[in-house]
């Protein structure tokens, strides 16, 4: 089960989640909206016309828009 993290790298939200993740031991893939448009283009169609992140899509293709990681481990089953 690998999550999709769009993020961006100044974005301290996205740090501590990346963070949070890493401790937990749940894997992940970090896209930089700010390095590819399709994946702005993505997150802002997910978010209402906003570049909100961190956005985290699920392995079922549910999107969470800056949730804590405890949400998410509930979204995983964990």
């Amino acid at each position: 089960m690998t999550l999709t993290m769009y993020s961006t790298q100044w974005c301290g939200y996205c740090q501590r989640l990346k963070a949070q993740l890493d401790r937990a031991g749940v894997s992940y893939t970090e896209i930089d909206i700010e390095h590819s448009p399709e994946a702005a283009q993505f997150v802002q169609n997910v978010n209402g016309g906003n570049q909100t992140v961190p956005t985290v899509v699920l392995p079922d293709g549910r999107a969470m828009t800056n949730p804590s990681i405890n949400q998410l481990l509930d979204a995983l089953g964990s």
